[in-house]
């Protein structure tokens, strides 16, 4: 504090100074802060004059107002930039800055320390009716502080800014003197907003070559200006404007959310605060439309951020379709369907995961492109991460990944693997009319021979898998009344392995005496479908076929299975062959489960 002090005291000396040296042409200023409206430039400015002396503010062009600290002459500039900057009193990012850079004051309220005009009060936006809190620097009327919010509350809504006064028209010279004003953040800033239009194929680099005055002349020719290859300040400012037209009705706003530790801009007309399950930080919809945006926020490492990558994929708000890129430190998801484009990106910094997820009405790219932009550009990590605590709900249950629904396939059947790199039979109905098939909800896999008049397929893996144990087929059927095993996820995958179901075979041959099916007593469920069927030496007799419609009139616990030859015709149309057992001794139930539980595999198909 007496460190400030004794600036204050230099910078009072050193105003004076600087008043006298302005007709020198010695002066020099801090710059702050920008903002990309009048009113908020001066918003931040009041906050900032509160707690900080010789606050200025100065229309800087192209539609952007600068808040700046000054006059100082150089020496003391320094000596003011370093304290201030030690203390936290001004952001990291303040520099010195020259007058010729700066244009019409607007701050105070019809100074002119510049001789370059001053904003008169009836230019000045007016302010809301209704008083609001104080703010510190560190505050902004556009954010919102979601942590705070107990009940979750709406938005405070800053006015809306008040029409500006249109720019006088400018010379060619005058244009060149403005575009030199500009900061590279304001000159990438054209670079987009000409790429956004169609007229800029070169890379984002704020350097005004060739390919950038090739861009701003047919800009110029496209919108009835005169071509010049160089924007006026009102020409910079309609571009933007065309640029950011896509967003209007979203609200866009900064959103502080101290608990998840993230700042970002949010379309707050279409998401609010919502509730807290880690990792999540949830902002939903707020009319019925598929609108959300979560804050992701946690504690962990590469570990973590690997397992984080898959548990999304899991999700009903990141759809099957679309690129999907985990590096080290970062993943990227987008998902999509006919309702819905889902993108999520993610980071990993000391210790910390933190990122969001974009959930969007399908086609609307543009606008969601350029929001994914915005938030992106917009995104800032804080200190903290989501406490693992907060915000536990009581409506929990296995289709749920903290309160978020977890996206279910078209139906699950089962099979069993048949080679040692991965290859698995299944039954037929099981991967018809599927976009997606996965075994063990993980691995995606394709159908390399189906025989729908048998009920058989056969799957090959997208990578080669490691079974812990392959299918022998039984070289001849047991006899009569023997003892049989069926394997299967009954519950279609509530259950992370499979269940057994011991029974009998009624008979080696179907209703009809077909050979290639045969006859059990045992009851399973229509999860089981696909699963292998085992003697009592643990080798597979053949695959659970599903009930058909005309099955129900059956005993309840009439069951058929494809026989273990036909089985093998179909292996022969995949390139494959079936391994035959070559006898052996019974097993134990318990062993024979052991053995059908390392073989038989969950088969999902996703729509």
């Amino acid at each position: 504090m007496f460190r400030v002090m004794m600036v204050c005291l230099a910078v009072f000396v050193s105003t004076a100074q600087g008043v006298r040296a302005q007709s020198e042409g010695e002066v020099v200023w801090i710059q702050i802060e920008a903002q990309p409206n009048l009113q908020d430039g001066i918003s931040r400015a009041q906050d900032y004059a509160r707690a900080l002396a010789d606050v200025n503010g100065f229309s800087l062009g192209g539609g952007w107002y600068g808040i700046v600290l000054g006059p100082y002459t150089p020496g003391d500039a320094d000596q003011v930039l370093s304290t201030y900057l030690a203390d936290r009193l001004i952001p990291r990012d303040s520099y010195i800055t020259e007058t010729a850079l700066l244009r019409q004051q607007f701050f105070p309220l019809g100074a002119d320390l510049t001789g370059r005009g001053s904003l008169t009060a009836a230019q000045a936006p007016q302010p809301a009716a209704e008083a609001t809190e104080p703010q510190t620097p560190a505050a902004d009327a556009a954010e919102l502080d979601a942590s705070e919010q107990s009940p979750p509350a709406a938005p405070v809504v800053a006015a809306d800014p008040a029409e500006q006064p249109a720019l006088p028209p400018e010379t060619l010279s005058e244009a060149r003197r403005g575009e030199r004003a500009l900061t590279a953040a304001e000159r990438r800033g054209l670079q987009i907003a000409l790429e956004w239009a169609g007229f800029y194929n070169a890379s984002i680099d704020g350097a005004f070559g060739r390919g950038t005055r090739a861009a701003m002349t047919a800009w110029q020719q496209a919108n009835g200006h005169t071509e010049t290859g160089v924007l006026t300040t009102a020409q910079r400012a309609e571009l933007l404007g065309q640029y950011n037209a896509v967003l209007e009705g979203l609200d866009l706003r900064r959103v502080t959310d101290s608990a998840a530790g993230i700042q970002i801009d949010l379309p707050t007309a279409q998401v609010s605060f919502d509730r807290y399950e880690p990792p999540f930080a949830q902002y939903n919809a707020t009319d019925d439309g598929p609108a959300q945006v979560l804050l992701i926020s946690q504690p962990g490492g590469r570990d973590t951020l690997a397992s984080l990558y898959e548990v999304m994929q899991t999700l009903e708000i990141v759809p099957l379709q679309g690129a999907r890129t985990l590096d080290r430190n970062s993943f990227s998801l987008i998902g999509r369907n006919d309702e819905i484009v889902s993108e999520t990106r993610v980071s990993l910094e000391d210790g910390a995961l933190k990122g969001f997820t974009l959930v969007w009405p399908a086609g609307d790219d543009a606008q969601r492109e350029r929001l994914i932009s915005q938030m992106q550009a917009s995104f800032t990590r804080l200190p903290g991460v989501l406490d693992p605590a907060t915000g536990t709900r009581s409506d929990q249950g296995v289709d749920l990944l903290a309160g978020l629904q977890i996206r279910q396939p078209k139906l699950s059947r089962s099979g069993f693997y048949v080679d040692a790199q991965g290859a698995v039979v299944t039954t037929a109905d099981a991967v018809q009319s599927c976009s997606l098939i996965t075994l063990d909800d993980t691995y995606p896999a394709e159908i390399s021979a189906l025989d729908s008049d048998l009920g058989v397929a056969v799957l090959q893996p997208s990578d080669r898998l490691a079974p812990p144990e392959v299918a022998r087929f039984s070289p001849a059927p047991p006899r009569l009344k023997a003892d049989v095993a069926a394997a299967g996820y009954s519950y279609e995958g509530v259950l992370n392995a499979a269940t057994i179901t011991f029974g009998t075979l009624s008979d080696i041959g179907g209703l009809g005496g077909e050979p290639d099916l045969k006859r059990l007593s045992l009851n399973t469920l229509p999860g089981d479908a696909g699963g292998p069927v085992f003697d009592t030496s643990g080798h597979v007799l053949g695959m659970l076929l599903p009930l058909r419609e005309g099955d129900r009139g059956l005993p309840p616990d009439v069951r058929f299975a494809r026989a273990g030859p036909a089985i093998a015709r179909t292996l022969q149309q995949a390139g494959l062959s079936a391994a035959s057992a070559s006898g052996g001794q019974a097993l134990d139930p318990e062993d024979i489960a052991t053995r059908a539980r390392n073989m038989t595999v969950l088969v999902s198909c996703w729509e």
